[in-house]
């Protein structure tokens, strides 16, 4: 590592009071004392325990279940079978479409479990030793079924189906909507079968991946023309590893029943999004849900809207009468605790002479699991489009059931899985083209308004804003690239490489709403349906509050992680999206209360609202005289009543925003607002990654000496909180290349990778020594704060990165899929070519 390589010494918020600074988060006391209380910390008077019983077979149906000994067992109080469950409820949209229930997709417990580790039924216990002990007295057989594991086993003419009726899922169009009436929903999508041609599969035999027939497909411009006049081809395929979520707090739910209501604690993402789950799983009335969840250990998208197996205590608590906590281990985790796809893929990529991109065509096999359908496979080709912005582009991708675990978004899905399957590509042509890898990507990347994914209407869709060059000038200039690729590779045993990578992915919605409220003692009390899963969103999104109206932060204070404290109508805490999407709510709703506050002084002390000005927490007339305090503002707007104190709510906010309106109406100035800025565009955020990686050629074993990620996702909010999610969320990525990986038996369908030691996470032993990032702070143009998400869009680079600083290292036939361990650079080293199969999905 060069000595003149110093840590990112940049300052944010110049031209803000609060935006751009670091400050003490109001959970972080709670956290760094123990006082923070997730799900397994609360209690209940006469709670019991429940223990699940899993399936120990991959596919199967149960034949013959006898209850009898463990009901008969002193301390079991209740057994929850799937015969207990109710009926799966339709839901109906804000456009009041109706989404139909599908019955094929997943329950909370089953008699014909589609994975091994699925659960069948429940047991709730004084005490979960008296629980498990009643599951051993369980006689339970099975009906076994054939399996797949390997999409391209099930593919194959005559090849096993994981689930009787099929192995892919068919969707069907929406009917044409009647005369005068509303446009009906699609209906379920249902399970068939797809199997492709002995003709087809004659590539495998190759090692490349056999492209039959697809499910989806897409193309722009014309990619034959772009193959026919490109300098250099390659064709390459890759194949992407399953890895869990692995989130530090697994699916651990408390719940119990008060007048008719249920109140549930748990992990989930996005606290008011949960709800709508919950009812439609229990089919009740979200208002008679009450969801407390102010901590959640971790999502990583595999708790963005809660999950099924919350209702087992639910119902548990209403079978037994008496609260129910379900604690689950971290082996029960590993099997519902969803993952990411692994994918075999396949990327043929064109280049000019001067490395620009001028064709590609891609396919995607999705290992899915069993049940409802991932978007990893479109987004792949979406992203990768964008961010590689080639000429012409064909994507077709299958997504295909197994008798594997469920799948479900993890950081960056499919755009994770597209760039690791591109950038071993892209820096093999730098290499055969003789290109600098950082000019590569640079003459490749979107910049301002690219364009992206399929046409649509004769047109494709384009991103918001795109700086991604400027990205890499900088990552280029601090992580001295120059000086790294000049100096000599090889010291002994010990061998050097550099790697830099693209990365980016969606980072942004719209159309939320904000919720505050200027009470009589002048302080803002801000209410926020975020979930707070350790991204500091549900504090960090409402600083522009505080920044608008022109009060210190510490006089805010914020509400969340309890549907019952009236909170608004708040996006998913997934995809990216949470950062720009309240921001631009919280803005709306701070300018809806300065509104209010000048309008409280006009009509206290006369003139126009325009007249006065909020700041410095208090409301004046400007050029002077009268003014007054917000704490003042507020007692007047209660006396005014109507839209002031909230009794006359906006009539565009969302329905659920309505209801805490109205229990907080009177008690001060009440501001609410809905998103409603102009957005042209689909917003995004970018990184610039680079390592550098040391392989020992003896022994394989290699360490990350050096890692740099450089962030374009416009304002900085939060400078502590935006490093920590661009370097960790790096770290997750680097994980996929270092060794997390699911492994199966073959025969018996059964999972070998059950504990942390099996899918190893990265520790801090695995960390590069040197570990750094930036941002570039340039606002995005389509948004009032100019504010952009972070979660996803590092994790690719993560990966990417240190792959091609591996094959900068030992050369382009080391490995042919991710990740990377020891034994795969030893005994390529020795072969001189790749030595691992290619295309089995676990290895």
């Amino acid at each position: 590592m060069p000595n003149e390589w110093k840590p990112n010494q940049q300052k944010f918020g110049a031209q803000y009071k609060v935006l751009g600074k670091d400050y003490t988060t109001p959970d972080l006391y709670a956290k760094v004392t123990g006082k923070s209380k997730y799900a397994e910390d609360f209690r209940a008077d006469g709670m019991l325990f429940c223990k699940l019983l899993l399936s120990p077979v991959p596919h199967g149906r149960v034949q013959r279940l006898d209850l009898s000994k463990a009901l008969a067992m002193p301390g079991v109080k209740a057994i929850l079978t799937q015969d207990d469950l109710p009926a799966p409820a339709d839901s109906v949209t804000d456009l009041g479409v109706t989404i139909k229930a599908n019955k094929q997709g997943e329950k909370a417990l089953t008699m014909q479990p589609l994975y091994q580790g699925e659960p069948i039924l429940a047991v709730a216990a004084v005490d979960e030793l008296t629980a498990a002990e009643a599951i051993e007295k369980i006689e339970i057989e099975f009906e076994h079924l054939p399996f797949a594991i390997d999409p391209l086993d099930t593919l194959r003419p005559g090849g096993p189906n994981p689930r009787v009726e099929g192995n892919v899922w068919i969707k069907e169009q929406a009917p044409p909507a009647k005369p005068g009436e509303k446009p009906p929903g699609p209906p379920p999508p249902h399970v068939g079968e797809l199997k492709w041609t002995t003709a087809d599969f004659a590539e495998l035999k190759q090692g490349r991946l056999p492209m039959g027939k697809p499910q989806d497909e897409w193309s722009y411009g014309d990619i034959e023309a772009g193959f026919k006049d490109a300098a250099f081809v390659l064709d390459e395929t890759f194949t992407t590893p399953d890895t869990s979520h692995e989130t530090l707090e697994p699916r651990t739910a408390l719940a119990y029943w008060q007048n008719g209501k249920v109140f549930v604690h748990m992990g989930t993402q996005s606290t008011v999004q949960t709800l709508a789950g919950l009812g439609r799983w229990l089919n009740m009335d979200p208002s008679q849900i009450v969801l407390i969840s102010e901590y959640t250990g971790g999502g990583f998208g595999s708790k963005a809207t809660g999950y099924v197996f919350a209702i087992i205590p639910a119902l548990l608590s209403k079978k037994a009468n008496a609260p129910v906590m379900m604690r689950i281990s971290r082996e029960e985790e590993l099997f519902i605790g969803r993952a990411r796809p692994g994918f075999q893929g396949r990327m043929k990529v064109g280049f000019a002479k001067d490395g620009r991109i001028v064709a590609v065509d891609m396919y995607a096999i999705c290992n899915n699991g069993p049940y409802d359908a991932v978007g990893d496979t479109g987004a792949s080709g979406m992203i990768v489009s964008l961010l590689y912005q080639p000429l012409a582009m064909r994507w077709r991708g299958v997504t295909v059931l197994t008798n594997t675990p469920p799948r479900g978004p993890q950081s960056a899905p499919g755009g994770m899985q597209g760039i690791i399957m591109m950038e071993p590509v892209l820096a093999k042509a730098a290499r055969r083209l003789s290109l600098d890898q950082v000019d590569i990507r640079r003459i490749n990347c979107p910049e301002g308004k690219a364009p992206w994914g399929p046409p649509r209407d004769g047109k494709r869709s384009h991103s918001t804003s795109a700086f991604l060059q400027e990205a890499f000038d900088r990552g280029a200039e601090q992580f001295q690239w120059k000086e790294r690729i000049a100096r000599p590779k090889r010291s002994g045993t010990k061998v050097r490489g550099v790697g830099v990578s693209t990365s980016g992915f969606f980072a942004g919605s719209t159309g939320y709403d904000g919720l505050f409220l200027v009470k009589p003692d002048g302080r803002i009390a801000i209410q926020s349906g975020i979930g707070n899963l350790g991204t500091e969103s549900i504090s960090d999104v409402h600083r522009v509050v505080a920044e608008v109206l022109g009060v210190p932060w510490e006089k805010c204070d914020v509400t969340w992680g309890n549907t019952s404290k009236n909170l608004p109508w708040t996006c998913v805490s997934g995809g990216s999206q949470t950062t720009h999407a309240m921001t631009r709510a919280a803005h709306a709703a701070a300018m809806d209360g300065k509104k209010k506050l000048q309008e409280v002084a006009a009509k206290t002390y006369g003139g126009t609202p325009e007249q006065y000005e909020v700041a410095n927490e208090r409301v004046f007339r400007k050029g002077g005289g009268k003014s007054m305090t917000l704490g003042q503002a507020a007692q007047r707007a209660i006396q005014l009543g109507g839209a002031y104190d909230g009794h006359e709510p906006p009539e565009d906010v969302n329905k659920y925003t309505k209801a805490s309106i109205a229990a907080l109406a009177g008690q001060g100035l009440v501001a609410a607002a809905k998103d409603k800025y102009p957005h042209d565009g689909q917003t995004f955020s970018y990184v610039a990654s680079f390592a550098e990686v040391e392989v020992d050629l003896e022994t394989g074993k290699y360490y990350i000496t050096d890692f740099l990620a450089v962030a374009d996702v416009g304002t900085v909010i939060h400078p502590k909180a935006l490093g920590g999610q661009v370097l960790g969320r790096s770290i997750l990525g680097i994980g996929h290349a270092l060794g997390q990986k699911w492994v199966f038996d073959p025969q018996y369908g059964h999972m070998m990778s059950r504990r942390f030691h099996h899918t190893k996470p990265p520790s801090i032993l695995d960390t590069p020594v040197n570990m750094q990032w930036a941002a570039l702070d340039i606002p995005d143009p389509e948004t009032p704060v100019g504010a952009r998400g972070i979660g996803e869009p590092p994790v690719g680079g993560g990966c990417g990165a240190i792959l091609n600083a591996l094959s900068d290292a030992l050369g382009d036939e080391i490995y042919r899929r991710a990740p990377v361990n020891l034994d795969t650079i030893l005994t390529s080293l020795e072969a001189g070519r790749p030595m691992q199969d290619p295309l089995t999905a676990f290895i």
